[in-house]
């Protein structure tokens, strides 16, 4: 059974027709990224599978049971769909620990809690810092501490928008040493980002969309060969 299942998705704006028939599996275990050019399409799926936009026709199912389209952005966060924004959004005035504090959400006791930060500390490289506020932080350690806000819940999707957009390269390898650590049978990862060596060195698949539909799916080195790809994308 796939872990997040998009089928005959349509989403529209006014006259533009943002995703158009998209059609997408992800495997429990599974690192997919979704590239394409601008206005293909990959943000708003974010969006539709976020809650954020709600689409004109076709249905998003977690597990076999549960249509995202229809549940508010609470009840998808609920079910274990959390999601990491291009840009850092972590609360620059309170602590490392405080933000992961929030992503942890309710539900879990004091020593819970703090055994699930100590833990989400140390997966993100943050262990030892949990004091520093968050807005001391480096670029590349508040996208660390934001991925760690979303696993602070222990997501069984993670959706990643851009996250190493800005990053030096030295921290584009570690964040991809980090989702890489990440991966988990009962969970599954999806990925939009522009950095094409970042893709390759992280996704199990590639679905590249282009106009709001899925042009090539697969792995990225039939991406690089496919021409189609090239044309659109890629280049030459």
């Amino acid at each position: 059974m796939s872990a997040l299942v998009v089928e005959n998705l349509e989403v529209v704006f006014g006259r533009f027709r943002a995703i158009d028939g998209l059609s997408l599996a992800v495997d429990p275990g599974e690192v997919r990224a979704v590239i394409g050019p601008n206005g293909a399409g990959k943000t708003t799926l974010l969006d539709v599978v976020s809650g954020i936009t709600k689409p004109r026709g076709g249905r998003v199912m977690l597990g076999d049971t549960l249509d995202l389209t229809r549940c508010s952005e609470a009840e998808i966060a609920r079910a274990g769909v959390r999601r990491k924004f291009q840009k850092p959004s972590v609360f620059p005035a309170l602590t490392i620990r405080e933000n992961l504090d929030i992503g942890c959400g309710a539900g879990l006791g004091p020593a819970e809690r703090s055994a699930r930060i100590a833990e989400v500390l140390a997966e993100i490289g943050l262990s030892g810092r949990e004091d520093a506020l968050a807005g001391s932080l480096a670029h590349g350690e508040k996208q660390w501490l934001e991925i760690g806000v979303v696993l602070a819940s222990d997501p069984k999707i993670i959706l990643l928008d851009e996250p190493v957009a800005g990053l030096s390269d030295d921290e584009t390898g570690r964040t991809a040493a980090l989702i890489l650590s990440l991966r988990r049978p009962d969970r599954a990862i999806l990925v939009i980002e522009h950095d094409m060596a970042f893709v390759e060195a992280i996704a199990d698949r590639v679905t590249v969309l282009h106009e709001g539909r899925t042009l090539y799916e697969g792995g990225m080195r039939g991406a690089r060969e496919d021409a189609r790809v090239i044309e659109v994308f890629l280049g030459r």
